[in-house]
């Protein structure tokens, strides 16, 4: 599965890719024809990787909604950054959305191009009705890519919550 803006391919994982993402990235760009410049594989974010590895696993039929999708500029091909949602939506029609992009790669447009995308492809699926989003009280940019893709927020504690 694949979503197309102006200047990015959005590519779902397959269950087995997402495997192969969390122990042998060179193996995986050559089986994507890409390069891997995004986040690195380790620590919390190799952790959320493998316990979404298990959930696309479980239920395959719905590995969209457990997969990473990855973030590939078509200009050279390279991945610079993922985006995926958190799990199936649930009985409210909510889909809950995580991103994250490659340092190298912020303040290009990048990540709203590709948050706006992945909203409006969820969008059209017959059991979403919103999309929401958490972000760290301390993260304006995450919270800016959100505002400019109409995302309102609707709840502040620890973290703040915004809903599409």
């Amino acid at each position: 599965m694949k979503i197309e803006t102006e200047r990015l391919n959005i590519i779902a994982l397959t269950p087995d890719q997402l495997q192969l993402w969390t122990y042998n990235i060179k193996e995986l760009e050559e089986e994507l024809l890409c390069s891997y410049k995004a986040e690195p594989m380790e620590g919390l974010f190799r952790e959320i990787v493998c316990g979404q590895v298990k959930k696309a696993q479980k239920d395959p039929d719905n590995y969209l909604w457990h997969t990473f999708w990855f973030i590939v500029k078509k200009s050279d091909h390279c991945v610079v950054g993922s985006i995926d949602f958190k799990d199936v939506p649930n009985s409210d029609g909510e889909v809950e959305i995580g991103y994250g992009l490659g340092r190298d790669f912020e303040h290009n447009g990048y990540m709203t191009e590709a948050v706006q995308a992945f909203c409006n492809w969820a969008l059209q699926q017959n059991r979403v009705k919103h999309i929401i989003a958490e972000t760290d009280i301390d993260g304006v940019s995450s919270q800016k890519i959100l505002i400019r893709c109409g995302f309102k927020e609707y709840e502040r504690n620890d973290t703040v919550w915004w809903r599409l």
